[in-house]
């Protein structure tokens, strides 16, 4: 990035503030000018003519967006996570209907992950144990994290350092004895 480009923005920021001054100066109600910029403003963020929206940074991104996934870990031979409905969690080589998941986001950057099939929740206990959960609760939330490779690592919030790992033979890990630094954690959602 070159000094004029880093420079360019402060330079437009500063002829319209400018200009907004000598306009509230010249006879304009200044209350005209600011209602006036504020839709334009406005305009501009919602990137639709005349709607009006507000933003914020801790705003609802992605509430309410469900995903349908089979998350992925290409370890051993490969493995899909399943939820079984007697709420055992293993890993499976071939795609199946327990290994479809809803995932869900609950906040920012955390997420819950829903067995389509089986109806329970993935949790994960404090011995860091995964689970089926007939119930939302705090131990299924877990924060989804973009791996440099673009594979995403999924650490449990209510016991923060443990993550959702698979073994190479597909057997959960206990999320004490992994880190994202192991490909074991490293998951991908395939639709």
């Amino acid at each position: 990035m070159t000094v004029q480009s880093a420079l360019l923005p402060i330079l437009v920021f500063g002829l319209v503030s400018s200009l907004v001054r000598c306009a509230s100066f010249s006879g304009r109600q200044n209350g005209t000018l600011e209602r006036h910029w504020e839709t334009l403003y406005s305009r501009s963020l919602a990137r639709i003519p005349g709607e009006k929206r507000e933003i914020s940074r801790d705003s609802d991104y992605l509430m309410g967006i469900k995903r349908l996934r089979r998350l992925y870990c290409n370890v051993g031979i490969g493995f899909h996570i399943q939820v079984l409905p007697d709420g055992k969690i293993t890993g499976v080589h071939t795609e199946n209907r327990c290994s479809l998941l809803e995932i869900s986001p609950v906040e920012r950057g955390v997420v819950t992950l829903f067995g389509v099939q089986s109806g329970l929740f993935v949790a994960m206990n404090g011995k860091g144990k995964l689970y089926g959960s007939g119930h939302f609760n705090e131990e299924c939330k877990f924060k989804e994290k973009l791996l440099p490779n673009n594979y995403n690592a999924y650490e449990s919030t209510a016991y923060p350092g443990m993550y959702i790992g698979l073994s190479k033979t597909g057997k959960t890990k206990k999320g004490n004895r992994v880190s994202p630094a192991m490909t074991v954690t490293h998951f991908l959602p395939r639709i």
